[in-house]
């Protein structure tokens, strides 16, 4: 280990978590707003509103944002933002973190890395931590559809109630409310193409994540109202601030992975 340069040392599964962790929270500080502005335009059009009030009506990305500005603040674009750090340190740590170690144990630590043990690795970290996250989007979601409007009942006062209201009165599986393909459509793609191949699965899950109980059956009953009262082009409401969140978020993400991973391996020899 002396002598070696940090990007000489293989990192430990632990700087690995730690820093996938970090960096999802440092990329989702920056593109919070997006994914406020892409809930906010998912939901528009609902005949059922949580507040039972008129929501502003949002026009385009930049649009959307003026309005949640001027109708409820700035912090509001930040509404969630607690669930959505707690989102990015459960679920990117153990998708990117444990992504490698779980490749050699598919390849029984062979050099030899096929697509097929690559597909394995992500499909498993990728369920994973679809599994330890899924409460935290839940509760984000509803607080980012959740109008900060003077006059209005707030749905949640705080993270905590959240989750503790929502395991109340629609049970534990209230916070496991999701349809799990949609996390495997956006694993297997990127950029503009993972855009158009998961939107319309990100909308019905926006919108059954944040839907009150009994309103839908099922993710497949919210697509059937959708496509029957709203048509086609619901199921890409939001779409540019999806792209442009998931680009972003992709590039500030990694960036940043790979400065902590190097920093904490600093660290690390200067212990040794």
């Amino acid at each position: 280990m002396v002598g070696l340069k940090p990007t000489d040392v293989p990192p430990t599964n632990g700087v690995k978590v730690v820093g996938a962790g970090a960096a999802a929270c440092v990329a989702d500080l920056v593109t919070f707003p997006l994914d406020t502005t892409k809930v906010r335009l998912q939901i528009q059009g609902e005949s059922k509103s949580n507040n039972n009030v008129t929501s502003p009506k949002y026009r385009g990305v930049f649009g959307t944002m003026v309005t949640i500005v001027k109708t409820e603040g700035a912090r509001s674009l930040y509404n969630g933002l607690v669930a959505g750090l707690q989102r990015q340190m459960s679920f990117a740590s153990v998708r990117i973190g444990l992504y490698d170690s779980v490749k050699h144990f598919y390849t029984n630590g062979s050099d030899a890395i096929t697509i097929s043990s690559r597909l394995l690795a992500g499909c498993t970290t990728g369920a994973m931590a679809v599994t330890m996250a899924q409460p935290t989007d839940v509760v984000k979601v509803r607080f980012q559809a959740q109008l900060n409007i003077t006059g209005v009942s707030k749905r949640y006062s705080g993270t905590i109630d959240a989750y503790r209201k929502i395991a109340k009165e629609e049970g534990l599986p209230g916070l496991w409310k999701d349809n799990l393909p949609c996390h495997f459509c956006s694993a297997f793609g990127a950029g503009f193409c993972t855009t158009i191949v998961a939107s319309p699965v990100d909308v019905v899950k926006t919108r059954y994540m944040n839907s009150a109980p009994g309103q839908y059956s099922s993710a497949l009953s919210c697509s059937f109202i959708m496509l029957t009262k709203e048509g086609f082009t619901a199921f890409y409401k939001g779409f540019m601030p999806s792209f442009l969140r998931l680009g972003s978020w992709n590039v500030v993400m990694f960036v940043t992975y790979e400065q902590l991973k190097r920093a904490m391996m600093l660290v690390k020899q200067s212990w040794e």
